[in-house]
This record gives C-alpha cells, structure tokens and sequence, in this order.
C-alpha cells in the first residue's frame, strides 16, 4: 500500500511538470494529460494497479460533474436551451446506437448491448478538454454555452445509457420499449432527489453557523450526498448531481456571502478538479498493461483498429448531427429565425470541439470486472477500455491541436450582439458604486462630516462613478482606444506584482502582522481578478 502511494505521488508530480510544460508550451494541458497516461504505460517494472470499478465510478463523477454544473451559466443555459438539447440528448442516443449498431456487426462476439455500453461511454465529450484548448481565443459567447451546457447534461444522458447497457448485459434482457419508459423515470426521480438534497445542503449553508472551512468541505461532500441518496432507490445519481449543482450555484450569492469563503472554495475546487483529471490519466497508464495483456484473443493492433474506426465515426456523426440541428429548427419556427443566424463557422467548430476525456475514461473503468454470479468476467470490458482510451488519445491530440488553428483559419467572429468583458465588468461595477453612493446619501449623509473616513469613502466612490462613466463611454471606441485600455491593465498587473515584492519585503522585516499583510495580499488578488478573471 505505501508503495502504490508513493508510486501514485511520484507519477502525479511528473504529470503536473508535464501540465507545466504545456501551459509554457500553449498546449492545452488534457492533451500532455492523455500522453502521459500513454506513456506511464511503457515505464518498465512499472507495478499494476488492481482498483475496484464502482469505486472509480464513486470517486471521480460526482465532484466532475458537480463543478460543471457549478460553472454553468443559468441564464446562458436557459437561453441556448434548444441546441444543448439537441446535442447532449438528440446526439448522444444518436451516437450511442450508431456505435452500437457498428462495434456489434464490427467486432467479433460483440453484442448489440455491449455495443450501446460502448456507445454510452464514447458519446460524451469533455467539458474541461473544451474550455482549455479554447482558452484565451475570441470564441463567441454562443459557441461557448452551448459547449459547457451540451457537456454538462450530456455526461448525463450518456452515463443512464451506460447504465442501462450495463444492466441488459449483467441481466442477459434489454426491452427498448421498457428502457425508454426506465429511462424517464430514473432521470425524472433523480431531478426530484437532486432538487431535495439540494435544498437541504442551503438551509445549512444559509442558516447555521458555518465558516469558510466547513463551506468549502461542505460543498465537496454535497456531489457525494447527493449521488449516494438517489443510487441507494434505483435512481440516477448523475441527473441527482447535475441538478443539485445547478440550483446551489444559482442561490450562492444568497448563501456564500463572504469573499473568504468564496476565495477559499475556488481554490478548493480549482486543485481538486485538476488532481482529479491528472489521476485519472496517471491511473489509465498504469492499468495499460494488464488492460492489453487482457485482450484475450483480440490483438493490440485489433484494438487499435477498432479504436480508430470508432473514433472516425464519433468524429464523423457529430458534424452529421450538428448542421441539420442548427438549421432544420430554423427553417421551421419563426421565432428561432429571430436570433441571428450561427453561419457554417461557429457549428464547425462546435462540431471540431467534441474532445472526448475524463468522464469517458472513468466511466469505462468503473466496468465491474465480474458478472452477477461473481464468476464469469465480464465480457470484452478490457477491449472496451483500451478502444475509449484510442478514442480519447485520437480526439484529444487530432482535434485538440487543430482547433486553436481552424479558429483562426476561419476568423471567427461574435455573431449575437453581446456587451464585451471589459464593458460588462465596468457596468456592473458602476452600478455596485452608485448603490453604494445612493445608500450613504439615504442613511449616512450626516455622518461624512462627521467621520473623515466614510467622507472620504463617499468621495472616492463619486469618482469612481465619473471614472466608470468616462470607461464605458470609451469602450464604445475604435481599436486604438482599446488598445490604450490593455496597456492601462497591463501597467496594473506589473504594478500588483511589485506590490507583491514589497510585502514579501514587509513580511521579513517583521514590521507588520502576518494577518495584515495576507489581507494586503488578497486585495492585490481581487484587484488583479478584475483584469484577468478567475480562470488565470
């Protein structure tokens, strides 16, 4: 056991050198995750690791799929709600069967419930692989939501097909017909717990006593709480998941109400989220051996004949899916026709993103190794495995190096008249200012007289408002004009760093608290926050 651990830290410290080097590189780091994974494999000695299925399963979806729905915009969702069905319902039975359909008369002794299991476990693309590799480049906001909402419930849908897949095999029955009618009830129920548990965890978070510590721990067991609670009647955890993330996340200003808490659950999320997707790969590479070794009578190179023709196909059935469903509803409803039209270049690119990942890996891990009777193996499930890894490895490398190139290739443009970042944050910044004005001149206006430090508040803010005024009104301006902005920012992101330096500087001297100097400290990164945002 020591040793396994020793060996799981030293790889994970390899693969973050790894996620350095592609961040200095401009790579996106899933892609270096996906070879590294490839490459613990051939290490020689390296020991396998045996890990129980349902235990990955348990692990690594609840808190992946907990902080997607977390980030996910509900208004954006709302909004873009027809082409994020379409694609994270419509594509993924679409996918899934055709898949199956395929593997089943493509591999022999594949059978038609095995291929929906491999369906359900390639048809989902990655959140985290998505947002990464488009990280930094001019994507319009539409093509962005659709993207994050599409991998949020797709994960979703896929992992009920997994399931019921997974239950024709162990059972030896599948009936369509009963599936369907399962399917809308173990999702509709799942909802219904999710939405319950939920509420609960906001009645603790908004009404006792809790500190950022306990929020922050809080808020990684809930994705827990909740997939346990609808697993133990039958239902689906993951839709438990999806929807309690949501709601907490559309009521956390009401319940998250200090910038410490809010700081120390981002950083919380941040490490746990990228340790998980970084183990996931290291604990694919050391499985590799036994996984090919275990092929039975198929060979590597069958494998990976098999993983390259799956792959062409998921490719392929995603830009198959993507141009009707873009258009068809169009050409029908009136109202659709209203928005502006998303053009061949912005669903070429959502059609390019469907990067497969970690949900995709976990979930064909989290395959039990035996049958009911605990005797049989479990038929082909190494095959399986090793074709998703070929599927993951494929869309990742291919179509993760490429996209950052088709983007610029093909200049993509915003396309829905949207407020850019600099505008919004100065808007919404200007309206905090004159709240705040508002409620001194309402309640406290005797006071600035009286007491130099709210006068001098007061003043600041009324030329915090001229200064906003005079932003937005420049924002409204010709390349030249924004260009003057991002020197203004970059001067302050060099100004925050030699800030920095000075209380480093401070610390030692020992002339003031340790407490006040972290204060310090935080206020240079909520400063620098508003010019880079939290993803830098």
């Amino acid at each position: 056991m020591h040793h396994n651990l020793l060996l799981v830290l030293a790889l994970l410290f390899i693969v973050f050198l790894l996620v350095m080097l592609a961040q200095r590189i401009k790579i996106a780091y899933p892609i270096f995750l996906v070879v590294a994974g490839l490459g613990i494999s051939f290490i020689p000695g390296i020991p396998v690791l045996h890990l129980d299925p349902d235990l990955i399963f348990l692990i690594f979806l609840p808190p992946l799929l907990y902080e997607a729905a977390w980030y996910t915009s509900w208004n954006d969702f709302w909004k873009w709600k027809r082409p994020i069905a379409l694609l994270a319902f419509g594509l993924v039975f679409f996918t899934s069967t055709v898949i199956a359909y395929t593997s089943a008369s493509l591999i022999p002794g594949f059978t038609l419930a095995l291929g929906f299991l491999l369906g359900g476990i390639v048809s989902p693309p990655d959140a985290v692989a998505a947002a990464t590799v488009l990280k930094g480049m001019k994507v319009p906001k539409r093509v962005l939501t659709i993207l994050e909402g599409e991998s949020l419930v797709n994960d979703a849908s896929s992992l009920i097909v997994f399931k019921f897949a997974l239950a024709a095999v162990l059972s030896g029955a599948f009936s369509m017909q009963q599936a369907t009618g399962q399917f809308f009830l173990v999702a509709g129920m799942g909802i219904v717990i999710g939405l319950a548990g939920a509420h609960v965890m906001y009645f603790i978070h908004r009404f006792l006593p809790t500190t950022p510590a306990i929020d922050a721990a809080l808020t990684v067991m809930t994705p827990y709480i909740l997939f346990l609670a609808a697993e133990q009647f039958h239902y689906s955890g993951v839709m438990a998941v999806v929807t309690g993330g949501l709601f907490i996340s559309w009521r956390s200003h009401e319940i998250f109400k200090t910038g410490s808490t809010r700081m120390n659950m981002l950083g919380v999320w941040t490490t746990l989220i990228f340790v998980m997707n970084a183990l996931v790969f290291v604990l694919i590479g050391l499985e590799l051996p036994e996984i090919i070794h275990g092929l039975g009578e198929y060979s590597i190179w069958d494998g990976i004949r098999y993983g390259l023709i799956i792959s062409a196909i998921t490719i392929a059935l995603r830009f198959l899916w993507i141009y009707p469903a873009a258009f068809v509803p169009r050409w029908l409803s009136a109202k659709i026709r209203k928005d502006p039209s998303p053009g061949w270049k912005g669903p070429l690119v959502i059609g390019w993103a469907g990067m497969r990942g970690v949900v995709s890996l976990a979930t064909a891990l989290s395959i039990p190794l035996l049958m009911d009777d605990k005797i049989t193996a479990f038929p082909h499930r190494n095959l399986i495995i090793f074709i998703t890894f070929v599927v993951i490895f494929v869309t990742l490398v291919i179509q993760g190096l490429t996209l950052p190139f088709i983007i610029k290739l093909i200049k993509l443009k915003e396309i829905d008249n949207i407020a850019r970042s600099e505008e919004q944050q100065t808007g919404i910044q200007l309206k905090l200012d004159e709240l705040a004005l508002k409620l001194i001149n309402q309640h406290h206006l005797t006071k600035t007289k009286e007491n130099e430090l709210i006068g001098f508040y007061k003043d600041g803010l009324e030329s915090n408002i001229a200064e906003g005024r005079k932003q937005l009104a420049s924002l409204e301006c010709n390349e030249t004009e924004i260009e003057e902005i991002h020197v203004y920012q970059h001067m302050l992101l060099e100004i925050y760093a030699e800030q920095r330096k000075e209380l480093f500087s401070l610390r030692k001297g020992k002339l003031y608290s340790d407490d006040e100097i972290r204060k310090a400290e935080l206020q240079l990164d909520l400063n620098e926050l508003k010019i880079t945002g939290a993803g830098h």
